[in-house]
This record gives structure tokens, C-alpha cells and sequence, in this order.
């Protein structure tokens, strides 16, 4: 598998850049505003949600990496 990998919840307002099997950034959609955090998973629950979002299981959809970098750019 190569990394980047996009993914999104289903509702639109989260939006993932997973770089590795253990790291992420996600984009937090509030109201008008974007929020950017970075995620290292480290324990158990993190680690399978993680894996969740790589196999692209329900609520996580595929997400294209242009309309990613656009929605980052609103930062």
C-alpha cells in the first residue's frame, strides 16, 4: 500500500491524510472554520480505528487528495 492515503467520514466533516499505518492528520470542518491536528497512534483502539479508515470501512469514504490540500488551504 502507498502512502498518502485520503479518507472523510461520511458526514463531511472530518477529513483524513493517513501517512503511515500509525500516523494521520485530520481536518475538523466547525461551523465556517477548518481545524488541522496531527494523530500518532500509539494503543490498541487507535490502532484499529486507524486500520478502519485504511480499509475504507463504514463511516469512512475514499477522498480525493486535491479537494484535501484545497479544504487545508482555508487554514
Amino acid at each position: 500500500m502507498s502512502f498518502p492515503i485520503f479518507r472523510k467520514l461520511s458526514n463531511n466533516k472530518s477529513f483524513y491524510r493517513i501517512s503511515s499505518e500509525t500516523d494521520f492528520e485530520e481536518l475538523q470542518v466547525v461551523g465556517s472554520k477548518v481545524l488541522c491536528s496531527e494523530h500518532k497512534a500509539t494503543k490498541y483502539p487507535e490502532l484499529i480505528r486507524l486500520k478502519e479508515m485504511i480499509a475504507c470501512n463504514s463511516p469512512f469514504e475514499e477522498h480525493d487528495a486535491l479537494d484535501y490540500k484545497s479544504l487545508k488551504a482555508k487554514l
